[in-house]
């Protein structure tokens, strides 16, 4: 055996997980805080929507790293996959930043604006976009990029537009809305609280059925997540995810029934995190699904220990500055 196999081996599932978590903290935290924003473009009064707007204030920028580190990752461990995705997934990727950009500019230029409303929307509508271009990011993935014998996109600039993929991103839109609804529950409190306790119901109602379409439809249209997932021992836990799914929600549903407080927010990341885990076992060990794995799409092993010595660095200071700044700025959004 070569020196050097055992690493190439090692070193790609390594950076797939580093990958997969800085993705999963991303949807997480700026998943709720997209959620707000689509939540905004509802509220019925701008004092409620200063709430709203306010209960971001502190975080919303820290939220947003993990997806720059996410993209830099993937450059630097998976530089084929890195460009083959974005070639793929062009269109999504523009909708997603110009999204991003009008929240970060409407959120600034509210606080100075006499008229508010033109940025209330544009904050409201920046959210929406940044998170259908997720939606149809993730529904890609499911559909699969095509491509050439070297790995090179190979196929239109509208191959993510489908059907499937609407649907699937209308999902991520509702569980983003879910996310949002919980988190503001944690940070309201009177009338506006029970608000968000009946958005919080009817998003997880919108979410399931979202996420049974998709747990049904994927193995029924794809050859390859069929294989995958049909077989010894991975069709166990493939069947026991969305039964373990189904009691989170159940608990979620009964949390919100009971007008608990801590509780939603905290079934809520359990079934992300349990959807994450299904994703990851039906793309593993693809980076470029459905066909280029992590082993074909990966750099140099030099290049990836140079790298993971860094990252291994960098993790745990954002981490603990994440978590620092949410429990500094813990607690409910009050007015006079």
């Amino acid at each position: 055996m070569e020196p050097l196999e055992p690493l190439q081996h090692f070193l790609p599932q390594v950076w797939f997980f580093i990958l997969g978590l800085f993705l999963f903290l991303y949807v997480l935290l700026d998943g709720f805080d997209l959620g707000v924003g689509i939540l905004s473009l509802t509220a019925s009064s701008e004092e409620r929507r200063s709430i709203l707007m306010t209960s971001l204030g502190n975080v919303w920028d820290a939220n947003e790293t993990w997806l720059v580190l996410m993209g830099g990752s993937l450059f630097g461990a998976f530089p084929l996959a890195y460009a083959t995705i974005l070639n793929a997934l062009y269109l999504p990727a523009v909708i997603m930043v110009v999204g991003l950009i009008l929240r970060a500019v409407s959120f600034e230029f509210r606080e100075n604006a006499n008229r508010k409303l033109v940025w209330n929307i544009a904050f409201g509508v920046g959210s929406f976009l940044a998170a259908l271009g997720q939606g149809f990011a993730l529904g890609s993935v499911f559909e699969g990029i095509t491509v050439d014998a070297q790995g090179h996109f190979a196929g239109t600039m509208w191959d993510w537009l489908t059907w499937r993929s609407v649907l699937v991103a209308l999902t991520l839109i509702q569980g983003y809305v879910l996310i949002g609804s919980t988190y503001l529950i944690l940070k309201t409190e009177g009338e506006l609280q029970k608000t968000y306790f009946k958005t919080a119901a009817i998003a997880t109602w919108t979410t399931l059925a979202g996420a049974v379409f998709i747990t049904i439809s994927t193995p029924a249209f794809s050859e390859e997540a069929r294989a995958q997932l049909f077989t010894a021992p991975l069709v166990y836990i493939f069947a026991a995810i969305p039964l373990v799914g189904l009691l989170f929600i159940g608990l979620l549903l009964r949390s919100l029934y009971l007008r608990e407080e801590n509780t939603p927010i905290i079934w809520t990341f359990l079934v992300f995190s349990l959807s994450f885990i299904g994703l990851g076992f039906i793309i593993f060990p693809n980076i470029i699904p459905p066909s280029v794995t992590i082993y074909e799409a990966a750099a140099a092993p030099s290049s990836l220990v140079f790298m993971l010595t860094f990252i291994g660095f960098l993790i745990p200071i954002l981490l603990f500055y994440n978590i620092y700044n949410y429990l500094v700025f813990r607690g409910k959004i009050v007015t006079d």
